[in-house]
């Protein structure tokens, strides 16, 4: 049996800490190495401990999680989750974790019996086993995967392509993603683009907010009725799909379409339907395979795909599933997806 993946659990609550640490155990392939009851305790454990991924509470006395995940990020680099509550500021503070270098989070919420954190087991197990395996902690680095063949896709020789609007899905290490490639993007795009990140509630509307003070060009989180305009981004709100429709964007609660909310299948569908091959979609880090089979269809109709490669994914799930579906027209590196958008569109 292969080593077990080593956690530490820093959290400030006696109850928090037990629960985390049962769940957590529930699957063979975790072993919870310690706990920690502030983040100065959880930094010097860090050190000494040399963890494969420590779960991460914000709200602590002595040190709170930003402060601990930043001097965990200085001196032992190591994969951090951050222990999130369910509300609007939990979602800010989360984002800014994200950008510092923390590799995902899981929400918290004790309150709401639909979201409450014990629910999501397994869940919580794909976070912490994905973590574990990105090199030093790092955003910018590979996660490691089981070695698997992901067919070569030639250099791309278009140069322009004739869509009406793009693309993008996303899930771990997407906020920071998002911020890379939203960065280069001019504020003059004759198409407006449409995000599906994988969030709950609230931290979509963070993270709009967030990607609105430092992109070019203004970014929204979608409402039902909005209408597409060029020029402008729209993220799908957390725990609900969004579809592109004649009259505009919809939002509707998940019927069984998807185990992803919002989900990037239910999204490049509709977009599919209503614009056939006129369609520029890109695939970011992620875990899973959300997104693979509806960029699948849009590029055998004549749509134009680009995933992010696997040296610049936090976690390179959702575009090695596109690639080894083959649909893919290009593999790029984060920081030539933007430029790249701009060229194929003309600006």
């Amino acid at each position: 049996m292969a080593n077990p993946i080593r956690v530490l659990v820093v959290d400030d609550s006696t109850f928090m800490r037990g629960a985390l640490v049962r769940m957590i155990e529930k699957d063979s392939r975790f072993k919870v190495v310690d706990i920690a009851v502030n983040g100065e305790e959880g930094v010097k454990k860090a050190a000494e401990l040399k963890p494969d991924v420590i779960t991460m509470d914000i709200e602590m006395p002595v040190m709170n999680g930003i402060d601990a995940l930043q001097a965990i990020m200085r001196t032992n680099k190591t994969p951090v989750v951050m222990v999130s509550t369910l509300t609007e500021a939990g979602a800010a503070i989360t984002l800014k974790a994200l950008e510092l270098g923390a590799v995902d989070f899981i929400p918290k919420s004790l309150s709401d019996k639909d979201k409450n954190i014990f629910k999501g087991a397994e869940e919580i197990h794909a976070k912490l086993a994905a973590a574990a395996g990105v090199t030093n902690g790092r955003a910018d680095k590979v996660a490691a995967l089981p070695k698997t063949s992901v067919p070569s896709i030639a250099p791309s020789t278009i140069s322009r392509v004739n869509a009406r609007v793009v693309l993008i899905g996303s899930s771990t290490g997407g906020p920071k993603a998002l911020q890379v490639l939203l960065s280069q993007l001019p504020n003059n795009l004759p198409v407006p683009v449409v995000i599906a990140q994988h969030m709950p509630p609230d931290f979509t509307l963070a993270l709009a907010k967030r990607l609105d003070e430092s992109t070019p060009p203004a970014v929204v989180e979608a409402k039902a009725g909005d209408v597409l305009l060029p020029g402008k981004i729209y993220i799908a709100p957390g725990g609900k799909h969004l579809r592109l429709t004649p009259t505009g964007i919809t939002i509707d609660d998940d019927k069984g379409e998807s185990p992803y909310k919002p989900s990037v299948d239910v999204l490049a569908e509709s977009a599919r339907l209503l614009f056939n091959k006129q369609v520029l979609a890109v695939m970011l880090t992620g875990m899973g395979a959300d997104g693979a089979k509806e960029y699948k269809k849009l590029k055998d109709l004549g749509a134009y795909i680009i995933a992010q490669d696997q040296t610049s994914s936090v976690v390179y799930g959702m575009p090695k599933a596109v690639a080894e579906l083959g649909g893919v027209n290009e593999v790029l590196a984060l920081d030539k997806i933007g430029p790249r958008v701009r060229s194929l569109l003309g600006v």
